[in-house]
């Protein structure tokens, strides 16, 4: 899990990459909560995602957004956030250029800033959301979504409810060619404490399902 600097629009982030032994691999971008309520590239979802990924021979990244651990820079309530995944994904083609795809997986406010990612970038065939703060933050951007995808809720989120994630997910279902599908885990909080073994086992069924022989369990 090698540490890697590169370079963002506020100066040096900070991130992990795993490289994939393949050259053509897919790439996975992995984004973390709030930088102002604890989020990290070191959340336990975040790190686990990440392993979902590497485990499936993607070539991975997770990176602090600009403020947050050894990345320069302040909080930018967003903007400046979806620069760095821009940054984050320009500098993971860079090291990767005959990937041939690209999957976006965040977490709460990274579950926002990578949706804006997927509505930018055309080349993102898949994401994960998971807690997506649907009653926070305005989804409208997806009009319509580019990709197919899922969100991953639990039923005893206090932050965002079960409720604002179901009527997004309803609203983006209407899209031809398009599969949006939503898992709820049940008795997970907002950060799926005590949760983790259930969410990666529903998210590890979906990447099955949409990546079939994909599946490396010895690289973990």
């Amino acid at each position: 899990m090698p540490e890697v600097i590169f370079t963002g629009e506020r100066g040096r982030l900070e991130g992990r990459y795993q490289p994939a032994k393949t050259r053509n691999s897919p790439i996975a971008i992995i984004l973390h909560p709030h930088p102002q309520f604890g989020g990290t590239m070191n959340n336990p979802v975040v790190y686990n995602l990440y392993y979902q990924f590497v485990n499936r021979g993607f070539s991975v990244l997770r990176f602090n957004f600009r403020g947050v651990g050894r990345s320069q820079g302040s909080f930018d309530h967003g903007t400046g956030e979806l620069s760095d995944a821009a940054a984050a994904l320009d500098w993971a083609q860079s090291v990767n250029p005959d990937a041939r795809a690209c999957w976006i997986a965040g977490v709460s406010f990274g579950a926002w800033i990578g949706m804006q990612l997927l509505m930018r970038r055309p080349e993102v065939e898949g994401f994960i959301s998971v807690a997506a703060p649907a009653s926070l933050y305005d989804f409208s951007f997806l009009a319509p979504c580019p990709s197919s995808g899922l969100f991953v809720h639990g039923d005893k989120d206090a932050v965002v409810p079960t409720t604002a994630v179901a009527t997004l997910v309803e609203k983006l279902k209407t899209q031809k060619g398009i599969v949006i599908e939503q898992q709820i885990v049940p008795g997970a909080n907002h950060f799926f404490d005590g949760k983790i073994e259930d969410l990666m086992g529903v998210i590890g069924t979906y990447l099955d399902k949409r990546l079939p022989g994909s599946r490396k369990d010895s690289a973990a």
